[in-house]
């Protein structure tokens, strides 16, 4: 059987002690960033993993960092999660910790879960995401006095910390790219009032248009769920009416929403891009394959999910992260689903 590498061996590899070692894998370090360099470039090298079940019992933690998310329904992926787990999974298992993920749903009691994994010691702090106005998770931790990191803004009076993406930046982008393709005409694919996300989002629509001197039509705010079918019909709706009252372009909340639109659009004969110009937010792998592809708002979601458990380990072992409040930038991807305004 091949011999399992010890911190000596990596010690020996990167030219230092081995209690060097340890402090630098448990993040206690004082040392030069060079010196951090070679000792994470030894375990790479050498294949080093952390006897988990030791450390667990010596430091009576149980290494691993609870998650939990909305099931996505069956007929459908979600390469969004997809991308945020396993950029959380590789930044946790860098640090020495693993993610232990659990479902939840937002019709349900939503504390009681975390409270059986903090009763039973199974984790030692959690990365929440869907974070809504007055989430019951915060006050549930924050009295429980468990560490934890929001994927999504928390109000300022709750002093936790957080990462999100600035939505309403996002929709700035969208709308804008639009108004300078000369379209004036804009509806919006929204989500119901009351999401937290959502409202964030349409906002920057609502700010791009005053900006540019245009109240919103309320006729062109359709606001319902994310799904395919309601982008969809949304869709169908505006453009049955008469030329002056149709839009001529959509920005949607999210790519399948903005999916519904060009299927709409497709079965009436106006090829997006042309006839019509639609924009997605999320930038799904799948977008760049649709025809034609989908102009989109893309998240730096690989990002947020290595800085949620980069922020979460320094809570974990007592370092105060330089930043508790990270709101990232998102960037628009324009592809072939936009154009100029028809005349």
């Amino acid at each position: 059987m091949k011999r399992r590498v010890t911190l000596k061996d990596v010690a020996a590899q990167a030219g230092v002690t081995y209690q060097t070692v340890s402090k630098v894998i448990n993040g206690r370090a004082r040392v030069l960033p060079a010196t951090e360099a070679r000792v994470w470039s030894a375990t790479r090298e050498l294949g080093y993993r952390p006897n988990h079940s030791a450390r667990s019992l010596r430091a009576q933690r149980s290494l691993m960092i609870g998650y939990s998310w909305v099931p996505t329904r069956p007929d459908q992926t979600n390469h969004i999660l997809d991308m945020f787990l396993t950029s959380m999974v590789e930044e946790a298992e860098a640090a020495g910790y693993h993610l232990l993920p659990f479902p939840y749903r937002e019709d349900s009691d939503q504390v009681s879960a975390y409270g059986e994994l903090i009763d039973a010691a199974r984790v030692d702090g959690f990365v929440i995401s869907s974070v809504n106005y007055d989430d019951p998770r915060v006050a549930y931790l924050q009295e429980r006095q468990v560490p934890f990191v929001a994927f999504g803004r928390i109000a300022a009076s709750q002093h936790s910390a957080y990462v999100d993406v600035d939505g309403a930046a996002g929709l700035r982008l969208a709308t804008t790219h639009l108004l300078e393709l000369g379209h004036r005409r804009i509806a919006v694919l929204a989500w119901p009032p009351g999401s937290r996300v959502g409202d964030e989002r349409i906002g920057g629509y609502f700010d791009a248009l005053t900006a540019a001197g245009l109240g919103p039509d309320p006729a062109w705010v359709a606001r319902g769920p994310g799904t395919f079918e309601f982008g969809l019909a949304a869709t169908n709706e505006w453009l049955a009416g008469s030329a002056p009252a149709r839009p001529t372009a959509i920005v949607a909340l999210n790519d399948i929403q903005a999916v519904g639109a060009m299927h709409a659009a497709l079965g009436l004969g106006r090829t997006p891009g042309q006839q019509i110009s639609i924009i997605g937010f999320d930038d799904s792998p799948m977008d760049q394959y649709l025809w034609p592809p989908l102009t989109s708002v893309a998240q730096p979601i690989r990002a947020a999910g290595r800085k949620c458990v980069e922020m979460l380990v320094g809570l974990l072992r007592a370092q105060a992260p330089p930043e508790t409040q990270v709101l990232l930038a998102p960037e628009l991807v324009v592809r072939g689903s936009t154009g100029p305004c028809p005349s």
